[in-house]
């Protein structure tokens, strides 16, 4: 890991995918490609460290789709507890000092959209987006030991969902304006159901 950066991706693909009626959609092919090489192909330039969060049982399969990319595996020690427990699960496994949190499922996130909200963070406690007026939990950039703290909170105190760690973090919220002079409203669109993979024209 180079030192004048400490950057890391959390790749979140732990769960069931239960909309997606069968299979992984972490592997859903969009335009050819796996989605969750979409993303770690987006993530590589941007950071130096890349983890993916998983379950056991996806790991094998994951491995051979990202066989050529430098990713590390962190699999869930506890099943089905959600992505703020997958998301916790990746920031522990790194020692950068900020991370950038992506789900699996969004394949279509600029390089230099993440490299924005890592500047946008630098020196807080996290980065986030704001589009369509709200403000999105993913993709985030979060300060990794305040963002495992948020996490732990977010389970322990609240409900256990993102908004709650993002909540928690209090982080920069990157106005609607900025974010649109690094990407469009299609970066932000996550593929739950094979209806919505199938819209895109695959």
């Amino acid at each position: 890991m180079k030192p004048d950066t400490g950057r890391a991706g959390i790749i979140v693909a732990g769960g069931r995918s239960t909309r997606f009626g069968g299979g992984d959609k972490a592997t859903a092919r969009v335009d050819g490609v796996p989605m969750i090489r979409r993303v770690a192909e987006a993530l590589t330039p941007a950071v130096d460290d890349l983890v993916v969060n998983c379950r056991r049982d996806q790991r094998s399969t994951l491995e051979t789709v990202l066989s050529d990319c430098d990713v590390r595996f962190a699999e869930d020690p506890i099943l089905d507890r959600g992505p703020v427990a997958g998301l916790r699960t990746g920031l522990r496994a790194t020692d950068a000092t900020y991370a950038v949190a992506v789900a699996c499922d969004m394949p279509f996130l600029p390089t230099a959209f993440l490299d924005s909200l890592f500047a946008a963070a630098r020196s807080q406690t996290g980065a986030v987006p704001e589009v369509d007026g709200r403000v999105q939990p993913l993709p985030a950039v979060l300060h990794v030991r305040a963002g495992t703290t948020a996490c732990t909170d977010a389970l322990v105190y609240r409900d256990g969902r993102l908004c709650d760690v993002v909540d928690l973090l209090d982080p920069v919220v990157v106005p609607e304006r900025t974010v649109a002079a690094f990407t469009t409203p299609r970066a932000f669109r996550n593929i739950n159901t094979r209806a919505e993979l199938h819209g895109l024209g695959n």
